[in-house]
């Protein structure tokens, strides 16, 4: 039995690929299904040793992006999505799987499109309130489509939809108290807030810690995931901003968290302060009260409705990016730490968001389509 994955190239897509995958392995070792293979189909293969460590094969293809905004990339990229489809096309059916699992973007899109040409049958989930293109699309064939937001559920057929939440990581999921502050280098007694700009960071949500760095220390420990293409600059600002502070320990920057450090991170964290993305299920999943800071509404209108969804919910405070100064950022996390009832409020709302067997959900029912198309070869 072959399951193919396929997605757009960034951590939104990639890791609830991977927690999905996790699941089929524990199911196929449950129901003694000795030839499940696992496949992964996208331009670039994002985190080969993650892949690796859950038995997935690498197949490469090639994907054009088409842009909201006007590029002469665009017209270039036309060309990269017909050459990638008539790659992934031959691809699919060499490999001929039981199931294609789609994970939207634009990277998923020739994958998706093969297997609607050879009558594949395809999975896919979508993570945002509002759909992309691609899983709109593909929703329209799909014989089941999984949604992470209640609200994006009447985008699609109501007979194919299911509300399952966001896949978690297993690695993820739990956050980590027990020896958090000793590996973590950190004092005891002092909040700690984390922030997480996503998987390539956050320029803006950076500027605006570093401009009020020097306070945020006076009161709490700053984790701070700055993203690999940001760490060198906000490292030497740091340094500059803090060289007479007596609290410079306090401020902990990394390019990127793994999974490990994440979860002692959010064992100790008071608030998070994140982006809309998938982290936000991480971050409902660690039941910490968060700030969720979307991405400008004309450059992202799911992150926008991402971050408000949840905060209908109960379960974090929003603050849009245009309203974002060093003084609101700082006066939100000081009533988030100090208020105790708030918080306890926003852990609640937050257990109650969070749907922890997503994962197995979705992996059960591609094995239960998986299984019916291998009856019907």
């Amino acid at each position: 039995m072959r399951i193919l994955f396929t997605g757009g190239g960034s951590g939104g897509h990639f890791y609830p690929i991977v927690a999905v995958a996790e699941e089929l392995n524990s199911l196929a070792k449950e129901k003694m299904l000795l030839e499940l293979e696992l496949f992964y189909m996208s331009p670039t293969p994002y985190n080969p040793g993650v892949l690796f460590e859950n038995g997935i094969i690498y197949k490469k293809n090639s994907a054009g992006k088409l842009r909201h905004y006007f590029s002469i990339l665009n017209f270039f990229d036309i060309f990269k999505m017909g050459w990638g489809t008539l790659v992934s096309l031959h691809q699919v059916y060499k490999l001929y799987p039981d199931v294609v699992f789609g994970k939207g973007g634009y990277a998923s899109f020739p994958v998706l499109l093969a297997a609607y040409i050879l009558r594949i049958p395809v999975v896919v989930h979508e993570s945002d309130t509002v759909p992309g293109r691609v899983n709109l699309w593909a929703g329209k064939f799909a014989k089941r489509v999984a949604v992470s937001y209640k609200e994006a559920a009447e985008y699609f057929p109501a007979n194919s939809v299911a509300y399952t939440g966001q896949p978690i990581r297993k690695d993820i999921a739990m956050p980590i108290t027990s020896g958090a502050r000793e590996f973590l280098k950190i004092e005891e007694n002092v909040p700690v807030v984390l922030v997480l700009g996503g998987s390539q960071g956050a320029v803006k949500i950076n500027s605006v810690i570093l401009e009020n760095l020097k306070l945020l220390v006076e009161k709490y420990i700053i984790i701070h995931q700055a993203g690999k293409n940001n760490i060198v600059e906000v490292r030497a600002t740091s340094e500059v901003v803090l060289t007479n502070s007596t609290h410079k320990d306090r401020y902990k920057v990394y390019d990127y968290l793994d999974a490990l450090t994440l979860r002692m991170a959010a064992g100790v964290s008071s608030v998070v302060i994140s982006r809309a993305g998938s982290t936000i299920f991480e971050i409902a999943g660690w039941t910490v009260p968060s700030i969720i800071i979307p991405i400008n509404e004309k450059v992202s209108r799911d992150q926008h409705s991402n971050a408000f969804a949840y905060a209908r919910a109960g379960a974090c405070e929003v603050i849009e990016e245009n309203n974002l100064t060093p003084n609101i950022l700082s006066a939100e996390i000081e009533r988030l730490v100090t208020n105790e009832v708030e918080r306890e409020k926003m852990k609640v709302a937050a257990k109650a968001f969070f749907k922890p067997d997503a994962a197995r959900q979705v992996a059960e029912e591609i094995l239960k389509i998986a299984l019916e198309h291998e009856i019907e070869k």
